[in-house]
């Protein structure tokens, strides 16, 4: 699944190349991916100017001269693809919905699994509204400090992995990076996440900034099915630390790096370095 480090790699890019264009035709291919709205709501795009794209954990927005803006969210498996002018579509026959803008170039939004949803923002309408309770800090923006993560985690007697997990406390985060993060914070994922103290809280908030930035910088991870915004895959799969590498030994002390279960995700953690109770 894409998590923030994939989504911000997109924005990047499609920030050189959509902003500016006008949006000539919006083609739905599969109703699905706008559900549970009308296909037809889309057609408001129609005619408006990109202004900008921006994130919001591991949703991306495209912002429109009239206020409204298109929500893409790309949960397992979706990928949204510019085509350069006179490039065909059909070549992906996972391809749901379609953008055309006014220099012939396009936005493929193809799904595999067809989890990904595409959705409008209206005009004079109160975005914040959208966001609230569905997506928390940004753990790359300036407010993301040691006292935000511990007010998120606070008083929950949830596994610290689930809780990074929950978007609505850290945007953006995934299983990917929350392995990783907490293999650098040396952290057992199990360790419930309102016992941690200052220090762990720190650690693990630098941990997780480290390892999204780390993303970022080598243009997300490409295990499965994420490609960028032109069809290139990322490079993090080739770095990670523990994430996927239940058997091999552990970089740091040399343990086998073992696999469990926490909120009925794949876990994977060294029993040495991440000690539960530490």
């Amino acid at each position: 699944m894409p998590e923030l480090p994939e989504v911000e790699t997109v924005r990047r890019q499609l920030s050189r190349r959509i902003p500016g264009r006008m949006i000539l035709r919006v083609e739905v291919h599969d109703p699905l991916c706008v559900a549970p709205a009308d296909p037809e709501e889309l057609r408001v795009l129609e005619g408006r100017e990109v202004r900008r794209v921006a994130r919001r954990g591991k949703h991306l927005l495209i912002h429109l001269d009239d206020g409204a803006a298109l929500v893409v969210h790309l949960r397992m498996t979706g990928r949204l693809l510019w085509h350069a002018p006179g490039r065909a579509d059909d070549a992906d026959r996972f391809l749901r919905a379609v953008v055309a803008l006014d220099d012939g170039s396009r936005l493929a939004f193809a799904d595999q699994r067809r989890f990904g949803r595409l959705r409008v923002l209206p005009a004079g309408g109160d975005p914040e509204a959208f966001w609230r309770g569905r997506v928390g800090a940004e753990p790359l923006g300036a407010g993301f400090d040691n006292a935000a993560l511990a007010r998120a985690l606070r008083g929950r007697s949830t596994p610290v992995k689930a809780a990074l997990l929950n978007q609505a406390l850290v945007a953006g985060v995934g299983n990917i990076y929350a392995d990783e993060a907490l293999f650098r914070a040396r952290i057992h994922p199990l360790t419930d996440a309102g016992a941690l103290g200052p220090r762990r809280v720190a650690a693990l908030r630098e941990a997780i900034v480290d390892v999204l930035e780390q993303g970022v910088a080598t243009g997300g991870a490409s295990i499965r099915d994420y490609a960028d915004a032109e069809g290139a895959r990322g490079g993090m799969q080739d770095v990670l630390r523990v994430h996927l590498r239940e058997g091999e030994p552990c970089v740091r002390c040399g343990a086998v790096i073992r696999k469990l279960r926490v909120a009925q995700r794949g876990t994977y953690v060294c029993p040495a370095c991440q000690r539960r109770g530490r």
